[in-house]
C-alpha cells in the first residue's frame, strides 16, 4: 500500500503565480542600479519562475508609460521613456577661471583681431601652448578666422558672438575695458599685453593702426 503524498511538501516547490512573479520581477529592477540578467533573476525568484515570461509581461505592461523595460545586452533594465529624457536634465552654472596665459591671449585676440598665432606670441613675449588655445576655442569665446595671405598661410583667430553676448557687447567698438574685465573676474592687477587702456579706439585711430572690424569673416 503506497503512502500518501505529503502536500505540504509538493507546495514548497510549486512557482508563484506570473502575476506575483511579474512583481517580483518588477521590484528587482526598480532597485537595481545595474542591468539584471534572467540568470541573476532566477536565482532570487521562488523555484520553478519563469523570469524570462515574467519580464515579457512586464514590458507590455509598461509600455506607453513613463518608464520603459529595455533590454540591455543580456540583461533586463527599467529606464525613463525616450521622449522624457528632457525632464531628467539638470542645468547647472559652472565658473570656470581663467589661467593667466589665457587672459592675456584672450585679450590679444580680442583687441588685435585677426591675428595669428606667431603675433600672440610676439606681443606676449611668450609662446602659446595649444591647451590655452584650446581652452578658448571649447568656451566658445574665440573661432579660426580668415587664412593670412603670407608664406605658410597661418590662421587666425578672432572672438565670437558669444564672446560678445557674455558681456553685452554689440560690435568690436564696445569691447570692454579694463574696469569692467576687472568686475567680471578676468583680470586681477595688472593689465594683460596687448590691451588698450580704453574700450576701443576711435574711427581715427582704428584706420591708422589698421584694426579690422569684429568679424571679418571667413
Amino acid at each position: 500500500m503506497s503512502e500518501p503524498s505529503d502536500d505540504r511538501t509538493d507546495s514548497l516547490f510549486e512557482a508563484p503565480p506570473l502575476a506575483e512573479q511579474e512583481r517580483m520581477v518588477e521590484a528587482v529592477l526598480f532597485a537595481s542600479p545595474e542591468p539584471v540578467s534572467l540568470t541573476d533573476l532566477a536565482a532570487r525568484m521562488p523555484h520553478g519562475s519563469d523570469p524570462a515570461q515574467a519580464v515579457q509581461m512586464l514590458r507590455k505592461r509598461y509600455e506607453g508609460r513613463g518608464v520603459r523595460v529595455v533590454q540591455v545586452g543580456e540583461a533586463w533594465a527599467i529606464r525613463t521613456a525616450p521622449d522624457l529624457g528632457f525632464l531628467m536634465q539638470k542645468e547647472t552654472v559652472e565658473t570656470r577661471k581663467l589661467s593667466r596665459a589665457a587672459i592675456e591671449t584672450l585679450a590679444i585676440i580680442a583687441y588685435h583681431q585677426p591675428v595669428t598665432r606667431a603675433e600672440i606670441e610676439e606681443i606676449r613675449g611668450v609662446s602659446v601652448s595649444r591647451g590655452t588655445i584650446d581652452q578658448l576655442l571649447e568656451m566658445d569665446w574665440i573661432r579660426l578666422g580668415r587664412r593670412r595671405m603670407t608664406p605658410g598661410r597661418p590662421v587666425t583667430f578672432v572672438v565670437t558672438p558669444h564672446f560678445l553676448d557674455h558681456f553685452g557687447l554689440e560690435s568690436a567698438r564696445d569691447l570692454p575695458g579694463l574696469k569692467e574685465l576687472r568686475a567680471a573676474g578676468l583680470l586681477e592687477n595688472r593689465p594683460p599685453p596687448g590691451m588698450l587702456p580704453t574700450a576701443a579706439a576711435s574711427d581715427e585711430e582704428d584706420a591708422e593702426a589698421g584694426q579690422p572690424e569684429l568679424f571679418d569673416g571667413d
